[in-house]
């Protein structure tokens, strides 16, 4: 990265012995949660510019405003995302720190994700009522309700625990935490692993959830920075968050997703592993009710991605993420084996199981 950078009338110096850098302004949802995920990506800027001063601003999104309707009725793809793009769009702030899994696969073309930071778990976790403590879905009695806003993992579920009830659950973490243990609606919840980690609640899981058992959300346990397509100088400082392997798992995440058309109002789940040079990629496809899937493996070989190319694609966007100093060999890899993965399972007639899924969910 260039050590200074500069930008119309004001000194941007990244250098450590100076300090007329102008504030970089972030933007975060005003949960607990998107709080400390943003604290913590401000906080790995800080130790890579420790000369830079860092304003975080925090502000309601429409995910967090609607809560007595379930994510995949709202009908709306940037829930979590939108009155943070019009802030970075307005120039209100200058980047944008997100749960990857809330961004859609298609951006607004003003806007590009800079950064997809190291993932921590992926899994989803079961969280028990207090009076449930030390038992599995499996051994839950008959018609207990389990708490989720995700058809994803409904889906998924309902198939292999028939003898369960899904019910939608909205609110923060806090909140939906206080109406388990408060309220006798549920036995259970799902929530995400990596967001009880960050909170410092992992004591409350109960039983994770692997792939076997239900495959994650596009992006889920990642964090992505997202930035002004053109702000070369914000863009330059962000990049180096970026996480080879998180990038390039994300990426064929990302386009198997999108190739798919999917969203939330679609059960679409992957699994991704990259090893020994071969990145893995699980996804599948379910009906609401889990009883109509489909589920398949591809896999694709991934060069160094370190190792960068100087070349006319340095400025390539996939999927959404920009990453100028990864290899764009192996993000193009990553990407083509999530069209490829979405296209055998369109061949094998995943087009009907979405589009029944979504009349089904919009009829309800």
């Amino acid at each position: 990265m260039d050590e200074t950078m500069s930008r119309s009338g004001d000194a941007a110096t990244v250098d450590g012995n100076k300090s007329n850098m102008r504030v970089i302004r972030v933007g975060t949802r005003k949960s607990q949660l998107a709080r400390i995920q943003t604290d913590s990506v401000v906080a790995m800027l800080k130790d890579i510019y420790p000369s830079l001063q860092f304003e975080i601003i925090a502000m309601s999104t429409t995910g967090d405003k609607i809560l007595d309707t379930a994510l995949s009725k709202i009908g709306e793809k940037s829930l979590f995302t939108k009155e943070l793009e019009y802030a970075l769009e307005k120039n209100e702030v200058d980047l944008v720190v997100h749960s990857l899994k809330d961004l859609p696969t298609v951006l607004p073309p003003a806007f590009t994700i800079g950064a997809v930071c190291k993932r921590e778990s992926p899994f989803d976790a079961v969280i028990f009522h207090p009076k449930y403590t030390g038992q599995t879905l499996g051994t839950l009695p008959e018609r207990s309700v389990i708490g989720t806003s995700s058809l994803r993992r409904a889906a998924q579920l309902q198939r292999k625990f028939p003898h369960l009830e899904f019910r939608s659950i909205r609110g923060n973490l806090n909140t939906r935490l206080r109406k388990l243990d408060e309220q006798q609606e549920f036995s259970a919840i799902i929530l995400a692993a990596a967001g009880l980690q960050r909170m410092g609640w992992q004591s409350r899981v109960g039983q994770l959830l692997y792939p076997e058992e239900c495959l994650y959300a596009v992006g889920q346990g990642a964090l992505g920075v997202e930035v002004r397509a053109k702000d070369q100088e914000v863009l330059d400082l962000v990049q180096v968050l970026h996480d080879p392997e998180t990038l390039l798992r994300c990426i064929a995440e990302r386009a198997f997703l999108r190739h798919l058309e999917g969203g939330c109002s679609v059960p679409v789940a992957v699994d991704t592993t990259l090893k020994d040079g071969q990145l893995y990629l699980t996804g599948g496809v379910w009906s609401l009710d889990g009883s109509d899937s489909l589920k398949e493996t591809m896999q694709t070989t991934i060069n160094d991605p370190a190792q960068h190319e100087d070349g006319p694609e340095d400025d390539v966007q996939r999927v959404g993420i920009t990453a100028q100093h990864i290899s764009q060999g192996a993000q193009r890899a990553a990407e083509n084996l999530g069209i490829s993965l979405a296209n055998l399972l369109l061949n094998k007639g995943a087009r009907n199981i979405l589009d029944v899924a979504r009349q089904l969910n919009d009829a309800h």
